[in-house]
């Protein structure tokens, strides 16, 4: 099969032939329709995470089901599918806790790096998706079922960004109707924290960005209210003139820079809530005073929008076909595969929301 290989950071990404192995007990072999280019990706292709060796990346996918292995019985072959980027064993302490977005079986990763092969020596597939390519192998529990009228390039953002964002308000946070928000970063994982909360019905959805078109994405994804970074020196004041002085009730920072989430801390108003999206560069230091924790303030993580994804995808494809979820404009590109670097520089340059790669046919 064809497939995108990441072989070295700062380089880009070469299209070779890779080998996959057939679907093993519990596998299932996925056909690649769509899969979207997230950010998440690119802080390998930049070098800000390590991985250790080549490797195919794309992690927000959506295909049809092709083969199943010994003892599938939850997908068969012909079924649409969008893939998940933490399969769930079922067995350990996340998983038995409700909390299958942080499952810990060592097994997992471990079957994601014997699937793939390249001349001849394996190469990971990463986060048991590996989507720049024609053809994917998971586990069983790594698939969710879509209904034939789910167009695909929607159906992969919900493999990521849209459940990463929207979860992060519904799930992680669990904003109340009527709160007031602020979103610093209104990329693709931004605009679905927006949607997410609006979703809820928040009461005043505040967008932080430094580029206009995204904060002009903003406001049609449900933002109330919109700053421009650039154009202030105090961002605390600029949200107090908002909410009356008090600050937001929940801030969420979505681009991965340990200065964006003391910004994020210092909007939130005492008994408030930061939550951190972002993915941070490893070894990065994320700094908030000692003393605002007197003020009950709580300062959260969120993994995947704390997704229960076999419960909450579906929720979100009803939603879309309901037209309550915008998923459309978040495509603003379609590529082909071999256009996967022309995608990281897209994003990169801040002209997308999305971009998605159409790497087969229905």
């Amino acid at each position: 099969m064809k497939a995108a290989v990441f072989q070295e950071a700062n380089k880009p990404l070469t299209i070779e032939d890779v080998d996959i192995v057939d679907p093993r007990v519990g596998e299932v072999l996925v056909r690649t329709v769509c899969s979207g280019v997230c950010h998440s990706d690119l802080h390998f292709v930049d070098g800000l995470w390590q991985l250790p060796s080549a490797c195919v990346l794309g992690h927000e996918a959506a295909g049809i089901v092709e083969a199943v292995g010994d003892g599938v019985t939850y997908v068969k072959p012909g079924d649409r599918v969008i893939m998940s980027f933490r399969p769930f064993c079922g067995k350990c302490y996340y998983c038995l806790g409700g909390r299958p977005n942080l499952c810990s079986d060592p097994e997992i990763n471990a079957a994601a790096a014997t699937r793939l092969q390249w001349k001849g020596k394996p190469i990971l597939q990463f986060a048991s998706v590996g989507s720049f390519a024609e053809m994917m192998v998971t586990s069983e529990n790594g698939v969710v079922k879509i209904p034939d009228e789910m167009p695909m390039a929607e159906a992969s953002l919900i493999g990521c960004g849209v459940m990463t964002g929207v979860g992060a308000a519904l799930y992680t946070a669990q904003v109340p109707g009527g709160a007031e928000v602020a979103v610093i970063g209104c990329g693709g994982i931004g605009l679905n924290i927006i949607q997410g909360a609006r979703l809820a019905g928040a009461g005043k959805i505040i967008a932080i960005d430094i580029v206009p078109s995204k904060l002009e994405l903003a406001t049609k994804f449900g933002a109330t209210h919109t700053i421009n970074s650039k154009d202030t020196d105090n961002l605390p004041e600029a949200i107090q003139d908002i909410t009356g002085g008090m600050g937001v009730e929940y801030a969420f920072e979505a681009i991965g820079v340990p200065d964006a989430v003391t910004q994020a801390f210092a909007i939130t108003r005492a008994g408030g809530t930061c939550v951190v999206v972002g993915m941070h560069p490893l070894g990065s230091q994320i700094s908030v005073p000692g003393p605002d924790f007197l003020q009950e303030k709580k300062l959260v993580g969120c993994m995947y929008g704390s997704t229960r994804f076999r419960e909450h995808m579906p929720k979100l494809v009803d939603l879309f076909l309901q037209g309550r979820l915008d998923l459309t404009s978040l495509v603003s590109r379609r590529l082909k595969l071999e256009d996967v670097n022309e995608g990281f520089r897209a994003m990169k340059a801040g002209e997308v929301a999305r971009s998605v790669l159409e790497i087969s046919s229905l």
